[in-house]
């Protein structure tokens, strides 16, 4: 008999532990229940929570969670998985889903049992990231609908409803592009070794060649091995790079340019250009008799990646929000916008104060006492009474660095975002440029998204001028100012029910509109710049990736993230709602409902300035 205060979900853990450790074969795994999500990391095993009620859901997920990795730690050999790792992060991810996939698939044919388990994990995670009501690929990552689809394969079993909706937005490009790749695909499963080729084969097949390096069997054993032991740091670099957190952030701000010097980019490309002008006739002049002059050189368009390709910028706008619409059409949409708000408003404002508190807490003043001028310090009057040969002190109120801080929300625009996620995000903007203006903090809020579906101007110039190969983007850009940080909110406060105008959110090619928050962030003065990123997707442009490869926007988006975070002078910072962006942001988080998006945004901007690089190394002194 139980004790009253005993967890009845206790006995269901210790057995699911144990039964995880026998199925695993290894007697020496630790396995654990937390909140935080679950993972496989060294030798522990973290299972989702099982509360005291143990609900249906949360047994079949902890259940389905632990078959998974006694599976992957069974049936996988990390050597081995190494030698053949791709070098590019996109052949990386689809390798590792497919590693994860085999040894799922190997268990279920071992252990029958085993697969039930993990198909109601799969269809528990799909129904959370809203994949049964999908309308179109991009709302689906491909990794994750490959990982179905190989399971679905590789085992002939019929996957839940909500991972075959998934699975099926990809399903004809992944057949096309394979070929018959798939084909004896069953007798790859069980050896290792063939099925990291088949995996190669197929992320060949899939337009990520380029990413695979150099073919570890046409290497020497000693060299393949050497080169394993190289990759191998690569993964694990995020969690190096935490600990080290703090004195990289006092390096970048002992090296931050002060304001003369944050152009000094600009300047430099602005002198080189004008040398290219005023040395044109004269290259002209030099070029031998007879072949055309020489060109000047052509200013990239990406500072991230000088190889990427815009087929035109004619039709690009950026554009201020008061401009898509009329005044009265903007009042009525705000007034939609608050309809929204009113149930959300509770927790809305609950999160908003405790973010003001959070803020205020860093706002207080302090003096510097003591000094030969400033204000007459009175509480030290008494002893120039007691000792008239005292001289007067005075004290000086310190600067605040805290409010010499510029915040940027970068908002997704796209279609995928339309209904409940845009004006949640809607709300967390306004909410947040309100609470951040109370502490006098500078707030800007930007969107992006694309003139048009399928192309627009753009694509008719290309088709006119021969569908010439290669083209790079080619759609139209449509970047949106909702508020300038110098803009007062009550002023732009309509502004921010644009977001509600029917056919507004089209495509999202965010790798350019994170290059232009980046730069316009640049040319502010303030001393502190915090770029936040809220997206529910990767980027997609059906024009673009139709004549161009299938990685070619995310390529960039990751050029550009790691341009900025390597710089270091936007601390940069992204929310993904129902998509992993941990995979691309090294300061991230990914939520699963838009309704938790206000609390992730308090928390993640709460968090930076608790970790204030400046106040911190103040504190050091």
């Amino acid at each position: 008999m139980n004790k009253p205060n005993d967890n009845p979900a206790d006995p269901f853990k210790k057995a699911l532990a144990e039964a995880t450790r026998a199925m695993a074969a290894d007697g020496e795994l630790a396995v654990a229940y937390s909140i935080d999500p679950p993972g496989l990391s060294n030798d522990t095993a973290r299972l989702p929570q099982v509360s005291r009620r143990m609900t249906r859901d949360e047994v079949l997920l902890a259940r389905g969670t632990a078959d998974a990795y006694a599976l992957r730690t069974r049936f996988h050999n990390e050597s081995i998985h190494n030698r053949y790792m791709p070098n590019g992060q996109e052949a990386r991810d689809i390798y590792e889903v497919m590693a994860t996939a085999r040894c799922e698939a190997v268990g279920a044919r071992a252990m029958p049992g085993t697969a039930g388990n993990i198909e109601a994990k799969l269809e528990a995670e799909a129904l959370a990231l809203g994949y049964d009501q999908v309308q179109s690929f991009k709302e689906v990552p491909m990794t994750t609908a490959l990982s179905y689809y190989l399971r679905h394969i590789a085992t002939g079993r019929e996957m839940p409803p909500a991972v075959d909706h998934a699975m099926s937005q990809w399903k004809t490009m992944i057949e096309e592009r394979s070929g018959d790749t798939f084909e004896n695909i069953g007798e790859k499963m069980a050896d290792q070794v063939n099925f990291a080729k088949f995996a190669r084969q197929l992320i060949d097949d899939l337009g990520y060649g380029d990413q695979l390096g150099e073919d570890p069997d046409d290497m020497e054993p000693d060299q393949a091995d050497t080169q394993a032991e190289e990759d191998q740091p690569d993964q694990e670099e995020p969690e190096t790079e935490t600990g080290d957190t703090a004195d990289e952030n006092e390096q970048g701000e002992d090296q931050q340019p002060d304001d003369g010097e944050q152009s000094m980019d600009q300047q430099q490309a602005q002198v080189s250009m004008d040398d290219n002008e005023e040395s044109e006739d004269a290259q002209q002049a030099e070029a031998p008799e007879g072949e055309p002059p020489f060109e000047p050189p052509v200013a990239p368009i990406s500072d991230a990646d000088p190889n990427y390709e815009v087929f035109t910028t004619e039709f690009d706008e950026e554009v201020l929000a008061e401009d898509l619409a009329e005044p009265a059409e903007l009042e009525r949409l705000r007034a939609y916008l608050d309809q929204q708000l009113e149930p959300l408003k509770g927790a809305v404002s609950r999160l908003a104060n405790k973010l003001q508190r959070r803020l205020q807490a860093q706002q207080n003043r302090s003096w510097s006492f003591d000094m030969e001028e400033g204000l007459l310090d009175a509480g030290r009057l008494a002893r120039v009474i007691s000792n008239p040969t005292t001289p007067l002190s005075f004290k000086v109120e310190q600067d605040t660095e805290f409010r010499d801080t510029v915040v940027t929300i970068l908002l997704d625009n796209s279609g995928s975002m339309r209904g409940r996620p845009i004006s949640i995000a809607a709300i967390c903007a306004d909410v947040l440029a309100r609470t951040l203006e109370r502490c006098q903090v500078k707030c800007e809020i930007l969107g992006f998204t694309t003139r048009a579906w399928k192309g627009g101007q753009s694509r008719e110039d290309w088709l006119q001028n021969g569908r010439p190969e290669a083209p790079g983007r080619l759609n139209d850009l449509r970047h949106i100012i909702y508020k300038s940080a110098d803009a007062p909110w009550r002023r732009s406060r309509p502004n921010l029910g644009l977001m509600m105008k029917e056919g507004l959110l089209k495509e999202n090619i965010d790798g350019e509109a994170l290059e232009w928050a980046h730069k316009r962030m640049m040319a502010r003065p303030e001393a502190r710049r915090i770029l936040m990123v809220i997206s529910d997707g990767a980027p997609v442009d059906d024009s673009t990736l139709s004549v161009n490869s299938a990685s070619y926007l995310e390529k960039h988006l990751r050029d550009v993230i790691a341009m900025i975070e390597k710089r270091r002078t936007v601390e940069l910072t992204a929310i993904g709602i129902g998509h992993d962006v941990t995979r691309y942001y090294e300061r991230a988080v990914t939520i699963t409902d838009a309704e938790q998006l206000a609390g992730a945004i308090t928390e993640q901007l709460a968090g930076l300035f608790d970790n204030d690089p400046r106040a911190a190394k103040r504190r050091s002194k």
